[in-house]
């Protein structure tokens, strides 16, 4: 039972640990690879229309607006 608990914690450790390790390696982006994420390919929208009028129907149906960006949106009433 011991050599089991021993074996469990030794996993747990190692998931930890390896876990830690994997969020170590973030780097922003380099000034000049910043161009490649202004690319149109890299939107999240590449059809300003398309995405407008899904806007339009998503606040007609909700009663809500905003939201779909990178602030909040909604009433605000949580």
């Amino acid at each position: 039972m011991r050599a089991c608990s021993r074996a469990v914690a030794l996993a747990l450790a190692t998931l930890v640990v390896g876990s830690l390790c994997g969020c170590a390696g973030y780097a922003s982006p380099r000034p000049w690879e910043k161009g490649d994420l202004a690319k149109p390919a890299m939107q999240f929208d590449t059809d300003a229309l398309d995405a407008k009028l899904e806007q339009h129907i998503y606040t007609s149906k909700e009663g809500a607006a905003g939201g779909s960006g990178v602030g909040g949106g909604g009433c605000g009433c949580n």
